[in-house]
């Protein structure tokens, strides 16, 4: 079912506590953060940043944005006040802010795809040469009290969806080689190295293809969406790929789960600038809503 139209770009989707929905409209002549009725049939325009891509809602109802066009990290309020977090990590800069979740410690986790968005996609088209093109992916970890940032992780070949599973460990996945990695978490903090979880590329279908945003259900399966790809791959908790859901467009670029009892799946399509909802048999895992007191240091 088509959802909602009409939309530049659309990405990150998040469902509010009144229904409505949250998206970002990336495609040029919108770059804005737009609010979704509950059904579908209006929209608002809450704020405008330029190029934004992930997003994230906290305890306090603040919307946190990774902006891609002026390389930063963004709270905006419900009345499209606009604040600039972070814009670096101890004085390197952030390339290509693209995703962001919330963890169990009330910290936001945001990747970086490691390259400006005008080298990777010049004219809005992915490069030709993408498979080549020097990236240095990069995971954060910002605590929303101080603004103190952590690099967890970097060298990723463009770092993207992310996301914590039901077993705490944080996930993130890897557009150009389709690689979805994990992450140990011990004792509130991330531990070791990224370790391979997943690669949800079909090797059947050609031209550039790769993950996009994900989402958790609350029986621990993983939902990727495939950019490029036409569908949502969805993981088992071990990382077997146990079902490819097709989307009506090619490009499916997030995807996130109905409020509870709703069992559905919310997907941001781009090829078609479209919402498409799909029904599950399952509600998604709760995610977590960040503090902004009470954060431990690490």
């Amino acid at each position: 079912m088509i959802f909602s139209t009409g939309l530049r770009h659309p990405e990150g989707p998040v469902a509010l506590e009144d229904g409505s929905w949250l998206v970002v409209e990336a495609g040029a002549g919108r770059g804005c953060v737009t609010q979704i009725s509950p059904d579908g049939s209006s929209r608002r325009t809450l704020a405008r940043t330029g190029r934004p891509n992930g997003l994230a809602v906290d305890k306090y109802g603040f919307v946190w944005v990774a902006e891609s066009e002026r390389p930063s990290l963004l709270r905006v309020s419900m009345d499209g006040r606009i604040e600039v977090a972070r814009t670096e990590c101890n004085g390197e800069p952030f390339l290509f802010p693209n995703d962001l979740c919330f963890g169990p410690d009330g910290a936001l986790y945001l990747t970086d795809s490691g390259v400006l968005i005008h080298q990777w996609a010049p004219d809005s088209r992915i490069r030709d040469d993408y498979m080549m093109a020097p990236i240095d992916g990069r995971v954060y970890r910002i605590e929303i009290n101080t603004k103190r940032i952590t690099m967890l992780d970097r060298g990723l070949r463009f770092a993207n969806g992310i996301a914590f599973g039901p077993d705490e460990a944080l996930y993130v996945n890897e557009s150009v080689t389709g690689m979805v990695y994990r992450y140990e978490w011990r004792n509130g903090v991330i531990t070791g190295p990224r370790q391979p979880f997943a690669n949800v590329n079909d090797p059947s279908v050609s031209g550039y293809k790769g993950p996009d945003g994900m989402a958790f259900s609350s029986d621990g399966k993983l939902y990727v969406t495939v950019y490029g790809q036409r569908d949502v791959t969805v993981l088992s908790p071990s990382g077997e790929i146990i079902e490819r859901i097709p989307t009506a467009g090619r490009n499916p670029s997030n995807v996130a789960f109905a409020l509870p009892g709703r069992r559905g799946i919310f997907v941001t399509e781009c090829e078609m600038g479209q919402i498409e909802w799909f029904d599950v048999a399952i509600d998604g895992l709760p995610l977590w809503l960040g503090s902004q007191a009470g954060i431990a240091e690490v």
